[in-house]
């Protein structure tokens, strides 16, 4: 039976003026129209419907879509958003807004160089650098002022590194991690300090030393540009602005006389931006070290020296006297948000 059918229908088709026939009613004036049943050839003439998808690039959005895909919880992080922007909008431009604290204007404003300070026509005899030991006092020191002052963007990236190693080394792992970073910059500082004072014979033991080797092998190049070393670890106030430090500190650098302040790191700081706050705090040294009736000299340079632990070549970033005056602007303004909040 289902044979005959198909035959039928073949039949059919072949001879479209039997189809006419077959269903033309007796009774009727009006006959069924030919194209009514003819629908085979419209169905199939329809356009295909365009899929929006087919004509995004999916090769770039590859790594985009396996993260969100290949996580059953969101893994959201600062590096994750920052990657999945660049995808989606492209890198930022290199063009950065103006920075505030380059447009206001301190509304306390301290020359950095004291006018009223008079030097000696010729330098003390005595060749020990200055040593004041620093007393515990009510006046705020200058890391105390820049940390309680830090700039949100900075202060974001800085937690994200805690909470990085956290995530690494576990609570107490980045608790021994940090005291053992600390107790390397007091080694590196003692062990450059008795460079200076050859006459003081090194006390620590090879033990400690070695953990401190790559820090000094690193300065070497930058040691051979300093002489004439006035103060080491010596505590500065300022007497007008109230803030104090310790002064890593005081030399010639290359024939200038300079703040130099000594830092450690694992990662590469090329240039002084790398270096966050540091040029802020060797401007407030600065500034503190002329207005101290301590010391009977001015200075107006700064060097930050960034030594590494692998034996790296320290990266010395200079600060001339221009340099010095635009970070003690920013200093003041940092200062003076200090004094606001406390």
């Amino acid at each position: 039976m289902l044979l005959v059918r198909m035959n039928f229908l073949q039949l059919l088709c072949r001879k479209p003026e039997r189809l006419e026939m077959v269903f033309q009613l007796r009774h009727c004036k009006k006959q069924f129209p030919y194209m009514c049943l003819a629908t085979s050839a419209c169905l199939y003439s329809k356009k295909k419907k365009v899929n929006g998808y087919e004509q995004v690039d999916q090769e770039k959005y590859k790594s985009l879509v396996f993260s969100v895909t290949s996580y059953k919880a969101s893994a959201q992080t600062p590096e994750t958003i920052l990657e999945e922007d660049g995808l989606l909008y492209g890198q930022p431009l290199k063009h950065a807004p103006p920075d505030e604290a380059e447009t206001k204007t301190p509304k306390n404003w301290i020359p950095l160089i004291n006018p009223n300070k008079r030097t000696p026509l010729l330098d003390s005899d005595s060749n020990l650098p200055m040593k004041i030991a620093l007393q515990k006092t009510k006046i705020p020191s200058v890391t105390r002022i820049l940390q309680q002052t830090m700039p949100p963007q900075q202060a974001f990236y800085l937690e994200r590194w805690k909470q990085k190693m956290i995530q690494e080394l576990g609570k107490d792992g980045f608790a021994e991690y940090t005291k053992n970073l600390f107790l390397q910059g007091e080694l590196f500082h003692a062990a450059l300090e008795s460079m200076f004072l050859p006459e003081e014979s090194a006390t620590k033991e090879q033990g400690e030393d070695a953990a401190i080797s790559g820090y000094l092998s690193s300065v070497q190049h930058v040691l051979k540009d300093i002489s004439e070393v006035r103060v080491l670890e010596s505590a500065v106030q300022h007497e007008t602005l109230q803030y104090l430090g310790l002064v890593d500190c005081v030399a010639k650098y290359r024939g200038q006389l300079c703040v130099i302040d000594w830092k450690t790191s694992e990662k590469l700081k090329p240039s002084l931006k790398n270096t966050f706050d540091n040029p802020l705090q060797v401007a407030a040294y600065v500034g503190a070290i002329n207005h101290d009736a301590n010391y009977d000299f001015q200075v107006s340079c700064g060097l930050i020296v960034v030594a590494y632990k692998n034996g790296c070549p320290a990266h010395p970033h200079f600060m001339g006297p221009d340099l010095c005056s635009q970070y003690w602007n920013k200093w003041l303004l940092r200062l003076e948000e200090y004094m606001d909040r406390n």
